[in-house]
């Protein structure tokens, strides 16, 4: 029973953070104001922002721990996980196809936001004790916004992500690998979970580094891996892919009815778990990502912002697109379970849709192996998010016993149900997103600014550090980032 009430309780928390008065209106209000303030940066610098992260990888010559690709694919190995196929899915089951359109919205304006908040994370980064980059909500909110009020914003974040790293970033990824690989193959859970427990804390020791050589090897290949398998299904069903369109498009403005009338859909709905769901899967204005982007090799803060924007387009744009169009078009979302009478449960709904989609096992494969690889490194980023913000909190000692803490309770995340814990990441998510979005309205005019300044000197990102120092020379705050830089 008190579990129970608790679910419930935190459900109720959950709608209320994520609903149409607090949440919802500031992560799309914020990352409209960013958008118009940095003059469309996320449509118009696109191209050259994915050369930069995508193919030269890295600055040459640049202060950091880790590439930019490195950098890049450690936030994607936090961001693209079960959200990119049961998020997709639980926001299509329940607001309908137009849920999915919502997702692009906040995607897109969420590209400004990401941009921002890993501009910030690079502009005020520090170097600790052992000499590695430190950055993120949890230190650029204290830095750039003076007093009481910055700390105070600062030190919220920097709890909220310690809680939520245990959730989002831990028990409900290693339970969902721990599941899939039971139905799967019969592994009982408690076999999952030691070798995954082991496996993290073998990588979590060797610190942002090893995480970085782990990530750029996993991220490239499981994303190919599944989008691979969703194109040849959409390929197949090429007739269907118009209208699948066309159902996104007018139902994120008329709403729908659910199969059967069991679970009715409305505009609301559709909007609300299409920018939950959306935050959930790329964590755009959460501030999460910009704790890896400043760890990155860059000689200036708008280029690994450019490139921490990218993230964004790849996990929603890319890769939950590639589920949702899966689900609409071989009309899964409709199906309803026999057993029960109502709709298939969203746990199964992606899987259900490769499986139709593609011949023999394989669609069951793809999801099954994509859900492991996706958790999994899923599991990695958010334990480099949790132990920046436990330094910040309690010092370097605290990583350590951090690292081998966060290993353990993955061994308890696939061993035991997690209603309860679901709950729980959806509120922790929202309550470190509210700071970190208040802070990205307070300093939207120095990021602008300074983005501009940039920008209009080097539109195409091809600059070296030689051009990047004789352009920037005088610039508001640039001496100062400078010596902050080569601190050792």
């Amino acid at each position: 029973m008190g579990l129970d009430w608790l679910e419930s309780f935190l459900g109720e928390i959950g709608g209320i953070i994520w609903g149409p008065y607090m949440l919802i209106p500031l992560l799309l209000g914020t990352g409209l104001i960013l958008t118009v303030r940095l003059g469309g940066v996320q449509i118009f610098r696109l191209g050259a922002a994915l050369r930069l992260g995508l193919l030269k990888r890295k600055d040459d010559d640049a202060e950091g721990d880790i590439s930019q690709f490195q950098a890049l694919t450690t936030a994607l190995a936090a961001t693209v996980g079960t959200g990119n196929i049961v998020g997709v899915a639980t926001a299509i089951g329940v607001g309908g196809p137009g849920a999915l359109f919502w997702m692009w919205v906040t995607a897109i304006l969420g590209m400004a936001s990401k941009y921002s908040e890993a501009f910030l994370a690079v502009r005020f980064r520090t170097t600790d004790e052992v000499g590695e980059k430190n950055g993120g909500p949890q230190y650029y909110l204290e830095r750039a916004i003076p007093g009481t009020f910055g700390k105070f914003l600062a030190l919220s974040f920097a709890i909220f992500a310690v809680c939520a790293c245990f959730g989002i970033g831990n028990m409900t990824q290693g339970n969902s690998i721990a599941s899939n690989l039971d139905n799967s193959f019969a592994i009982p859970h408690w076999i999952t979970g030691a070798i995954l427990a082991a496996l993290t804390l073998v990588v979590l020791v060797g610190g942002i580094k090893s995480i970085g050589k782990v990530t750029a090897g996993l991220v490239p290949v499981m994303i190919v891996f599944y989008v691979l398998g969703a194109l040849y299904i959409l390929l197949v069903n090429i007739t269907a892919v118009p209208a699948a369109f066309a159902e996104v498009f007018r139902e994120a403005f008329t709403g729908t009815s659910a199969v059967g009338g069991f679970l009715g859909s409305t505009i609301m709905l559709a909007v609300r778990y299409g920018v939950a769901r959306g935050i959930f899967s790329n964590e755009s204005g959460m501030g999460s990502a910009a704790i890896a982007a400043a760890s990155a090799q860059t000689t200036h803060p708008v280029r690994q912002g450019l490139v921490s924007m990218t993230q964004t387009f790849i996990d929603t744009i890319i890769v939950v697109s590639c589920t949702g169009l899966v689900i609409i078009t071989t009309g899964v979302w409709k199906e309803i379970d026999p057993a029960t009478g109502q709709q298939i449960s969203a746990s199964i709904m992606t899987g259900q849709a490769f499986s139709h989609g593609l011949p023999g096992q394989w669609g069951h494969w793809i999801v099954t192996v994509g859900l492991v690889m996706f958790a999994y490194s899923t599991i990695l980023g958010w334990a480099y998010y949790g132990e920046r913000n436990v330094e910040r909190l309690f010092g370097h000692r605290a990583v350590m016993p951090f690292r081998v803490l966060f290993s353990l309770v993955v061994y308890f995340g696939c061993t035991v149900q997690l209603g309860v814990v679901w709950n729980f990441s959806d509120v922790m998510n929202g309550l470190m997103a509210i700071p970190n979005l208040i802070g990205l309205l307070i300093l939207s005019g120095l990021i602008a600014r300074e983005t501009k300044h940039y920008l209009k000197h080097d539109p195409k990102l091809e600059a070296n550090r030689a051009q990047i120092e004789a352009f920037m020379k005088g610039e508001p705050g640039w001496a100062e980032w400078q010596a902050s830089e080569r601190v050792r």
